[in-house]
């Protein structure tokens, strides 16, 4: 029994199988048999289901797509088996290419938007897929598209950026955004909900000269602007301390009422500029103290201080109190 085995195995050993000339013919009578089945096969005419990607182009002039269109179309198709191989096989079949204009042009608007029978399409379909395969039907048969119109506003661009100075050096002036403005185009239920828009965010470190970059706008889907991008200057300049003397007014005094206050005026350091340090002087600010804060208990004012130059920085101001004394008659 042993033996037997033994001679069976030896016989199936790969070097012998490659010597036995009867294995070798029929293997081969096999591939060619098997060959022609599969060209037989192919040879005949199928029914199946291809799916080819969609997409929808040229809407109406100042109108948008305002719903969810098919993103493939499902094609019930006759074709000969070595047609549909080839394109099952596919591994980026084209898609096709509706035109929207040309669809609705005949087709009467509805509360649901124009409906869309895919069987008058098949024409269409059918030139851009293949002379080789008859699309029976299509599936969706029917679905909608619905229109709505485009609206244009202006809207301010906000710098959406963070900066942060080496010592001794701020923004000279405010940043300048060009344009300032820009227009927007768009679904009106998207745009009334817009006033601004905002750049792309960015960070500027250790700032020491002006800096002049761009920036892209953000603005949300199914929205377009007429510039895509902003230019951004960054003014940048040393600052120097510089200390004022400035007069202390009183604010909301009767005219009938004398008042002295002690001190009178007050020093103010301000950190500026060093192209405004010479222009910078008591006129440029507003320090004063309210009289309607005066009550029987009050012995000082607190001073305010107020200044419109722009990226001044006030330090402090010395003394923040002040006496009084009202005379009478």
């Amino acid at each position: 029994m042993k033996q037997n085995l033994s001679k069976i195995s030896e016989y199936f050993q790969i070097e012998k199988l490659r010597k036995d000339k009867r294995v070798i013919v029929f293997s081969v009578c096999l591939l060619i048999a098997t060959t022609l089945w599969f060209l037989n096969a192919l040879s005949k005419d199928y029914s199946t289901t291809l799916s080819y990607p969609v997409k929808f182009i040229d809407a109406p002039k100042g109108q948008f797509i305002a719903n969810e269109l098919p993103s493939e179309l499902e094609l019930n198709v006759d074709a000969h088996g070595f047609t549909l191989l080839r394109h099952k096989f596919s591994l980026s079949l084209s898609p096709i290419i509706l035109d929207i204009s040309d669809i609705i042009k005949t087709i009467e608007n509805s509360p649901n938007g124009y409906r869309i029978n895919t069987g008058k399409l098949k024409r269409q379909i059918s030139n851009q897929v293949s002379n080789e395969i008859a699309i029976k039907n299509v599936q969706p048969e029917v679905f909608f598209i619905k229109l709505d119109s485009l609206q244009t506003k202006t809207v301010s661009v906000e710098a959406e950026i963070s900066l942060d100075f080496k010592p001794q050096f701020h923004l000279k002036e405010p940043v300048i955004i060009s344009p300032s403005k820009v227009e927007i185009t768009g679904p009106a239920i998207v745009l009334e909900k817009i006033h601004s828009l905002k750049t792309e965010n960015k960070t500027f470190e250790k700032l020491n000269a002006t800096v002049s970059t761009t920036l892209s706008i953000l603005h949300p889907e199914n929205t377009s602007l007429n510039t895509n991008k902003v230019q951004l200057e960054i003014p940048v300049e040393k600052f120097t301390e510089k200390a004022i003397k400035v007069p202390v007014i009183i604010e909301n005094k009767p005219d009938s009422i004398r008042i002295k206050l002690f001190p009178s005026e007050i020093k103010v350091s301000v950190l500026v500029g060093l192209s405004e340090f010479e222009n910078i002087n008591a006129t440029k600010f507003k320090v004063f103290v309210d009289y309607n804060s005066i009550d029987s208990e009050t012995t000082n004012l607190k001073v305010n201080v107020h200044s419109d130059v722009p990226n001044l920085k006030i330090i402090r101001y010395l003394p923040t109190h002040v006496e009084f004394l009202i005379e009478t008659n």
